[in-house]
This record gives structure tokens, C-alpha cells and sequence, in this order.
């Protein structure tokens, strides 16, 4: 075993204070370069803000694509219930108590449900219910 000489340590072992703090900060070469804090956009930031400029977007083409279809609807009732001309004359006045329709109110009704289920399921409720459904079938493969 050799005697040796140690040498103490030359920092200062505890808090500066803050008039230490700014003068080291002052002699620096970085000085005045990180004074100011950035608050940049991080990755989730802007992939939240691609999302939601998605499904805004997704929406409105959805309420497009539904305007549009409810506007067809309206052409093809408003020329359905249209008079039209073909040449045969005819009695103005009609008499609407004998006559029936072939299909019953309940029929009727279970076609305007069943037509406006397909309709919503065309959309992204029913991309977003077949997504859930195939997910949950094929996760664990």
C-alpha cells in the first residue's frame, strides 16, 4: 500500500444562488441563444390535428352526400306524384274512399325503417359497426 495525496473537490456542492446563477449565465458563449422558450408543435399535436381535420372533413361530405340523396328523394316523390299528361281525357274528381292500396300501412311503414337503417348503415356508422365487428373476429389472429 502507497500513500497517496487527494485533492478536494472544486465545485461547490449545494444550491447558488440567484445573483451566481445570472452571472454564469451572462459569461457563457450561449448566452442570450436559450433565453427564450420554444413551445413547439409536438408529433401527437399535429397527428391530433391531421385526425380531427379528417373527420371534419369525412363529415362534411357525409352531410353532402346526405343532402344530395334526401334532394333525390324529393325529385323522384315530386315527379312520382306529378299529373301528367298522356292524352286520355279524365275525370278531375276522384273518389279516394274505395280505393285502396295493394300494401298495408304496417308494410309501408317496415319499408321507410328498412330503407332508413340502409341508409345510415352506408355511411360511416355502418363502415365504423363493420370495422368493430371484424376487428373483434380477426384480433386474435
Amino acid at each position: 500500500v502507497q500513500r497517496t495525496l487527494i485533492r478536494p473537490p472544486s465545485s461547490q456542492l449545494g444550491p447558488i444562488t440567484e445573483a451566481e446563477r445570472a452571472a454564469i449565465m451572462a459569461a457563457s458563449d450561449m448566452a442570450g441563444k436559450y433565453d427564450t422558450t420554444l413551445d413547439r408543435a409536438s408529433a401527437y399535436e399535429i397527428l391530433a390535428g391531421r385526425a380531427d381535420k379528417a373527420a371534419a372533413e369525412a363529415e362534411r361530405i357525409e352531410a353532402a352526400e346526405q343532402e344530395a340523396d334526401e334532394a333525390r328523394a324529393t325529385q323522384a316523390r315530386e315527379f312520382n306524384n306529378a299529373r301528367r299528361y298522356d292524352g286520355s281525357s279524365r275525370s278531375t274528381s276522384r273518389s279516394y274512399g274505395g280505393t285502396r292500396s295493394k300494401r298495408s300501412t304496417g308494410q309501408q311503414f317496415g319499408d321507410a325503417v328498412t330503407s332508413a337503417v340502409i341508409k345510415e348503415l352506408k355511411g360511416t356508422t355502418g363502415r365504423r359497426i363493420v370495422r368493430g365487428i371484424l376487428g373483434g373476429l380477426f384480433k386474435g389472429r
